[in-house]
């Protein structure tokens, strides 16, 4: 081999082992920043105040609903119908609740044949002007609800009062009409 050839190799090899060492330094430098990030993050959000998920003295307080009137209460009395081969009820037969006031109610029903059945909730509202208020975050009565043979289901029904409630009004009754729907009812469910 000509030394002209070696001194060219002996160039590659020394360039080839500069450009190793750079990009070894440079992914320990990546490495390095990503592992500080977090720390970083955490005190620049602290600082700026964004994005803190819990208090600096490690308490969380649940703050207060301001909505809701505690100086009044209505009682929300309940009622199921069924009109079907089931047994619907609810669990307790009236609530009381502050306008404003996150409550929740349970209904249970029992499907008391040996086959699958489709069914629907109505709700229906007494007195009528008290239905504009009646507010339900979750229910039952969404959507239909599929029951197997014997199933017994117990569904929660999740509701506020607006605060605008006529003031007159006192009790509210609740009154859900449960029936079976036609259509058949596929396997899988």
């Amino acid at each position: 081999m000509s030394a002209e050839r070696r001194t060219e190799q002996s160039g590659r090899l020394a360039l080839n082992r500069s450009t190793f060492v750079k990009l070894v330094v440079v992914a320990c430098v990546m490495f390095g920043f990503g592992y500080a990030l977090v720390p970083v993050y955490r005190q620049v959000c602290e600082v700026l105040g964004i994005n803190v998920l819990t208090q600096k003295d490690g308490t969380v307080e649940r703050p207060a609903n301001t909505q809701v009137d505690l100086a009044r209460t209505i009682t929300v009395e309940l009622d199921g119908n069924a009109q079907g081969p089931w047994r619907f009820r609810p669990t307790q037969r009236s609530i009381d609740v502050h306008p404003g006031e996150m409550a929740t109610v349970i209904y249970e029903v029992v499907n008391t044949q040996a086959r699958t059945v489709k069914a629907q909730a109505i709700p229906s509202y007494a007195p009528q002007s008290a239905t504009p208020h009646f507010k339900k975050v979750e229910c039952f009565c969404f959507k239909e609800q599929v029951l197997g043979p014997n199933e017994a289901r117990q569904m929660p029904v999740v509701f506020f009062i607006d605060p605008a409630l006529p003031r007159e009004v006192k009790n509210i009754t609740l009154s859900y009409t449960f029936f079976e729907i036609g259509g058949a009812v596929a396997k899988n469910e």
